[in-house]
C-alpha cells in the first residue's frame, strides 16, 4: 500500500490544524483592516482640519483686502467704523461666511468627524462672536439660515450680552 502524506485519511487528521491556521489568518486580516481604517480616519480628520484652517485663513484675509484695509484686531475689539460702507460690507461678508463655516463645523462634530478638542475650540470661538453686539444684526441674519440646534446651542450658552 502506497502511503502518501496527501491521502484523504492523512488530510482529515490535519483538518483541525488547517481550521486553526485559517482562523488565525482571518483574525490577522481583520486586525490589519481595523488598523488601516483607524489610520485612514486619522488622515481624513487631519485633512479636514487643514482645509478648515485654510478656509478660515482665507476668510480672515478678506480684511486686509478691503479698501482701506481693516485690522482683524479691530474686528475682534469691535472698533470697526461700520459707517464706512467698505468696512461694513467686508465685516458683514466675513460674519456671514464665518457662520456658514461654523454651521459646517457643527454638522461635522454632530457626525463624529471632528475631534472633541477642535470642537471645543470652535464652540468657544462661536460663542465669542455670538456675543459681539456690534455685529448682532448680521449674526442674527446668518443664523436664521442655520440649524435650530446650532442656534439653540448658542442661545443656551448665556453668552449674549446684547439687548
Amino acid at each position: 500500500m502506497n502511503k502518501n502524506i496527501f491521502s484523504i485519511n492523512s488530510l482529515s487528521k490535519y483538518s483541525e490544524l488547517f481550521q486553526i491556521v485559517g482562523i488565525i489568518g482571518l483574525i490577522a486580516s481583520l486586525i490589519f483592516v481595523g488598523i488601516e481604517l483607524r489610520q485612514s480616519h486619522k488622515i481624513a480628520l487631519s485633512a479636514q482640519q487643514q482645509q478648515r484652517a485654510a478656509l478660515i485663513t482665507e476668510v480672515i484675509g478678506s480684511f486686509s483686502d478691503a479698501n482701506p484695509p481693516i485690522s482683524f484686531l479691530n474686528f475682534l475689539n469691535q472698533t470697526i467704523d461700520m459707517e464706512n460702507q467698505n468696512s461694513r460690507a467686508t465685516t458683514e461678508t466675513y460674519m456671514y461666511r464665518v457662520w456658514m463655516i461654523y454651521e459646517n463645523d457643527y454638522l461635522q462634530h454632530k457626525l463624529g468627524l471632528m475631534d472633541e478638542d477642535v470642537w471645543q475650540a470652535k464652540l468657544t470661538s462661536m460663542r465669542a462672536i455670538y456675543g459681539m453686539c456690534q455685529y448682532k444684526e448680521v449674526t442674527n441674519f446668518a443664523l436664521s439660515y442655520s440649524s435650530q440646534e446650532l442656534r439653540g446651542l448658542l442661545q443656551d450658552s448665556g453668552q449674549n450680552p446684547c439687548p
